[in-house]
């Protein structure tokens, strides 16, 4: 590593934002309206599930977690973008660098969890109907989620961990939005080799494992829908599912790809730091309004909602 400090810094600078002025303006005013549709779509949906006594079900339940982790996430790596958007001090306390790290891989973790039990329960309703309120009972939904936000919050510790006990020596520059794992390990003055082979068995199992039961999930949910006589019976069964389908495709895609790939093969920062942003930031956003618009009790709850909301300020006004 010729020609670079050993020094070992405190503190990383971000690079990916722009340099110009009006740029920064743009970008903070496209990020900052991102961030406050993501917030709004998804507590939309958990306010939703929550008032409307039609979706007192599982499925809803575990859709109004997802959305919860969707907050959060978002939570832990817009504000402090907004802030270094417009701020001519672009860095970041190697402290609260892993900080944000740690709660971008558990939160991260813990949305694959749940997506992965939202396909259980979709397999459920759909392969066993009569049997499916008695095995997923609420209790049995708590316990899912718990182990969902126990396994997120843990799997990380880990890799985490050994990255916090790591060298980072000058120039202590990220060409990034965000303190991602890649674009640390790369400013290490220490061998990182192993890590990053423990990092990547660690993310392939666990991504892998969340695919294919996904996969044999909905493989069961196909030929149960395949056996349904007409046709619109089969669509309207399809269709309670859809939503989900969409949604992991966009979310497990992106996270193979950023993720599941060896270090050696990201010879592409600025691709890779596109993908980055669209799995952190565009995928949360699009992933309420999938389940706004294409699900069909959603967007009757949401016009009852909005209906109850008109009738109360019409009296309001009257009296």
């Amino acid at each position: 590593m010729n020609g670079i400090n050993k020094t070992t810094t405190s503190y990383f600078v971000f690079i990916a934002y722009p340099e110009r002025w009006e740029l920064q303006i743009i970008f903070f005013i496209l990020l900052l309206a991102i961030y406050i549709l993501t917030l709004l779509s998804n507590i939309n949906i958990i306010f939703l599930v929550k008032v409307e006594p039609r979706l007192h079900n599982p499925m809803y339940f575990l859709l109004s977690n997802f959305s919860l982790v969707e907050v959060f996430y978002t939570s832990t790596t817009i504000p402090k973008m907004l802030a270094l958007a417009l701020s001519v001090d672009k860095t970041i306390s190697f402290t609260a660098c892993i900080i944000q790290l740690y709660f971008v891989f558990s939160l991260g973790v813990t949305a694959d969890c749940i997506l992965t039990v939202m396909a259980f329960d979709r397999y459920l309703a759909i392969c066993n109907p009569l049997r499916y309120k008695c095995i997923m009972t609420s209790r049995l939904c708590g316990q899912l989620i718990a182990l969902s936000y126990l396994g997120g919050f843990l799997f990380p510790v880990l890799s985490v961990a050994w990255i916090s006990r790591l060298s980072f020596c000058f120039p202590n520059i990220i060409d990034q939005f965000f303190c991602d794992i890649a674009p640390l390990l790369k400013l290490s003055c220490t061998n990182v080799s192993l890590i990053e082979v423990v990092f990547l068995i660690f993310s392939l199992i666990a991504i892998i494992c969340c695919i294919l039961f996904v996969v044999v999930s909905y493989s069961f949910i196909l030929s149960a829908i395949m056996r349904i006589p007409s046709a619109k019976g089969r669509q309207k069964t399809f269709s309670t599912c859809g939503s989900h389908l969409t949604v992991v495709t966009l979310y497990y895609g992106t996270l193979l790809f950023m993720y599941g790939r060896p270090a050696a093969s990201k010879t592409s920062f600025s691709f890779d730091k596109g993908i980055s942003v669209f799995y952190c930031i565009i995928i949360p956003l699009l992933n309420p309004l999938i389940y706004s618009l294409r699900n069909k009790e959603m967007k009757e709850a949401l016009r009852r909602a909005w209906s109850r909301k008109s009738m109360m300020t019409w009296r309001i006004q009257k009296w």
